[in-house]
């Protein structure tokens, strides 16, 4: 006898395609077969094929739990065989997950990489703690950052969940803040309103005067400033690809490492040192995260430091 609880992103599915998820090598005929003679009851009683699923249901199978393996397939678990689930967890709840992403890992697969990226490293970590049972809804990032960016990430591990924090994101009304160094001796703070246009053929994002360039809204404020750099905080109004870095490349500034976009390399670094410290949601929760150890590293070597949080 195999039982189960369906969760809200699985609610609204119909009883025969709810077990075509749970059983997806089972043929549809047999799943038929098994409501019709009661061996799939839902709270204790028979259901029609039909039959609505909602949340908090109890779901019970009349079946083996060797031959409900069989059914469910062995291509679940083949997927998460060799994938890290190594993920540096800032905060999770039932339909939340916060990850403080590590600097050269994508946030989703691409032509590069398909298996070692952050939400890959979610779902085998999700998979691996007996917490991504459905078929029905795999969760899926708010957010993203570029490769050699560090930091906070929001994943969504329901339906409703990543419904919301996309409309938050869409509304503007997530505080998005980051650190970064940039070159040079920068004060005050303000803020970058100007245009930006990607060039694919560079793969950079340019400040661009074009009608149907992109509005994009980057406020920054300089912390500190020694030895030739600044530390400088970064919030995000809109979020552009490569915006921060091609806006503070405009003030003159480009990121300490950040050679695409003026930068020098610094001490073997040859990316862009930034990172995504803090969230704020809508809701009130407000979330932080450490840069990693070599943004710290060249933060002493400077004689910069972070602010308290």
């Amino acid at each position: 006898m195999i039982t189960r609880t369906v969760t809200p992103s699985e609610s609204g599915k119909r009883l025969h395609r709810y077990l075509c998820t749970l059983m997806p090598n089972y043929p549809l005929g047999q799943i038929f077969k098994m409501i019709d003679q009661g061996k799939v009851r839902v709270n204790g009683k028979r259901k029609k094929q039909n039959y609505e699923m909602s949340a908090g249901d109890e779901l019970t199978i009349f079946v083996d739990e060797e031959t409900f393996a069989a059914s469910a397939g062995a291509e679940r678990k083949a997927k998460f065989i060799g994938v890290k689930a190594d993920i540096d967890v800032v905060y999770e709840d039932d339909e939340l997950l916060v990850v403080n992403k590590p600097a050269g890992v994508l946030t989703h697969p691409d032509q590069t990489e398909q298996k070692d990226t952050l939400i890959t490293r979610v779902h085998a970590y999700l998979y691996r703690k007996d917490a991504l049972d459905s078929r029905l809804f795999l969760p899926a990032t708010a957010n993203r950052l570029d490769r050699n960016t560090s930091g906070l990430v929001l994943v969504g591990k329901t339906a409703g969940m990543l419904h919301r924090l996309n409309q938050w994101v869409q509304r503007r009304e997530i505080g998005k803040y980051y650190v970064t160094i940039v070159q040079g001796a920068l004060h005050g703070g303000g803020t970058i309103s100007a245009k930006l246009e990607r060039d694919s053929r560079s793969n950079r994002t340019v400040v661009s005067a074009k009608e149907e360039a992109m509005e994009a809204t980057t406020r920054y404020e300089a912390l500190q400033t020694a030895n030739g750099y600044t530390l400088v905080e970064i919030e995000l109004e809109s979020g552009r690809t490569h915006q921060i870095r091609s806006h503070l490349q405009s003030l003159g500034h480009p990121l300490l490492g950040d050679v695409k976009y003026g930068g020098r390399p610094y001490e073997g670094v040859n990316h862009q040192l930034l990172h995504a410290w803090k969230l704020v949601l809508p809701d009130g929760r407000a979330f932080t995260a450490p840069p990693p150890s070599l943004f710290g590293t060249i933060l002493r070597k400077l004689r910069l430091s972070l602010p308290e949080t």
